[in-house]
């Protein structure tokens, strides 16, 4: 899940940072161009109204020397008001210049000394400045040949506060995409590994061991080549099972057979053990005792086929379940205590394969926790009941509990036994079939409990 979740949080992101590229570079190349145009169109006006009023008015109308009170005087003052909304600073070299505003008193402070030598130069210069926080363009000329130097202050407001609603247009817009393109590439990302996602939960479903888990065949591209490939997969995994537990059962049934034969012969030896030499009593108990152990077996085998098979139905039947619990103990392990007493405790259960679950648990902590304290207890919940089977062994390692419960697993090195491997794996498919769970826990303290919830 993590691993997923992580490959769609990188797709996401690539989605996203594909978009946020192509807006900022789509955005950035937008204000450029506006930005250029505006202020070319500025600039292109203002150069064009300064070559005329340095070449055409500024010439007819002021005489040689003029000072800032013949300028005032002129028309060329009240000439260049009408021509716009233009504010000048005029330099008459004597230290007494002309301005249409007071702010414009410090100009030869605030424009650069480049563009005062350009002037000087007899050439026509510009520059971009602010005056009080107010944005202007600067053009700038002599009137030939020897002046004076006009300076004309062109207002730049509209063009900067364009500007700026365009950077704020294009910065909501491209936020605005943004997040759109997130919740697109989230979309995207889900459809995209969504037959990921059906193909993980099969996968996982199969380790659990339901090998009839399919997938959808919904196309015929890439994704639909490879759900027909994992559903040829399960099927040949289930053949292979149903391979197994036919051979499985085959072998136990024909086993079946001459197994009683020796278990009779066994039975016939070990009543006549005590009249054996020695060294032959020795060896005839070792023998009954293996016989024993490959009945076990095969009857273990032969309820392992029958419950893969589903052949066997589940019969609630109303008991008594402390009095029940009680009576099993006493058959399979009389060492163990029931917790709580025998007090009444009517619930509808399956009695034989709850005695089967019980039983084989209780077997288990004999072979693996000999002569360690047993406890066994019960409580009703709603809709059920819990019975608990803990014991004082050894424990297990945490890394080994989920392993537990699989066929032929006989424990760790911490645990020790001769068990045949199969009586959890039986208690939890009986579990399972009931409706229930059974799952096993180590012990504060040392051990383990095994707890069973069942529908009742």
């Amino acid at each position: 899940m993590k691993t997923r979740g992580g490959f769609r949080a990188r797709l996401v992101a690539t989605f996203i940072g594909l978009i946020a590229g192509t807006v900022i570079i789509l955005g950035v190349g937008a204000y450029l161009f506006v930005s250029s145009s505006l202020r070319g169109q500025l600039v292109e006006d203002a150069v064009q109204g300064t070559n005329f009023n340095l070449a055409v008015l500024a010439t007819e109308w002021l005489g040689d020397d003029p000072t800032a009170a013949e300028y005032e005087a002129s028309p060329l003052a009240d000439a260049l008001a009408l021509r716009g909304k233009v504010d000048v600073y005029v330099d008459f070299g004597d230290g007494d210049p002309f301005l249409s505003k007071p702010a414009f008193l410090t100009t030869l402070d605030l424009v650069s000394d480049d563009l005062i030598e350009i002037v000087a130069n007899g050439n026509i210069g510009r520059e971009w400045l602010e005056v009080d926080g107010v944005p202007y363009l600067v053009t700038a000329g002599r009137r030939p040949p020897s002046g004076p130097d006009f300076y004309f202050f062109h207002p730049a407001a509209d063009v900067e506060s364009g500007l700026e609603r365009l950077r704020q247009a294009l910065l909501a817009g491209a936020l605005v995409l943004i997040v759109i393109g997130a919740a697109t590439g989230n979309w995207v990302a889900k459809q995209v590994l969504r037959p990921v996602r059906q193909a993980s939960e099969a996968a996982l479903e199969m380790a659990d061991g339901d090998l009839t888990v399919r997938l959808d065949v919904a196309s015929t591209d890439e994704f639909g080549a490879w759900a027909d490939t994992f559903n040829r997969m399960a099927e040949s995994l289930e053949e292979a099972r149903a391979r197994e537990r036919r051979f499985v059962a085959d072998v136990s049934h024909e086993l079946r057979t001459p197994l009683t034969g020796l278990v009779n012969e066994a039975a016939l030896v070990k009543e006549h053990l005590e009249k054996l030499p020695g060294d032959g009593s020795r060896v005839a108990e070792l023998l009954v005792d293996d016989v024993a152990r490959i009945r076990h077996l095969v009857d273990d085998l032969l309820e392992i086929s029958r419950l893969d098979a589903g052949a066997q139905e589940t019969h609630p039947e109303r008991i008594d379940l402390r009095q029940f619990l009680a009576a099993v103990i006493a058959d399979r392990a009389p060492e163990a205590r029931l917790l709580g007493g025998t007090e009444g405790m009517p619930v509808d259960v399956d009695r034989r394969r709850l005695e089967r679950i019980v039983g084989n648990l209780l077997d288990n902590a004999r072979i693996h926790a000999a002569g360690r304290h047993v406890e066994v207890s019960a409580e009703q919940e709603p809709g059920g009941i819990v019975v608990v089977v803990a014991d004082r062994g050894p424990g297990i390692d945490p890394a080994y509990l989920d392993k537990l419960f699989e066929r032929f697993a006989v424990g760790d090195d911490s645990r020790s036994g001769s068990g045949t491997g199969l009586g959890l794996a039986i208690a939890r498919q009986h579990a399972v079939q009931m409706g229930g769970t059974l799952r096993a826990t180590n012990r504060p303290g040392g051990g383990l409990t095994f707890e069973l919830r069942l529908p009742a």
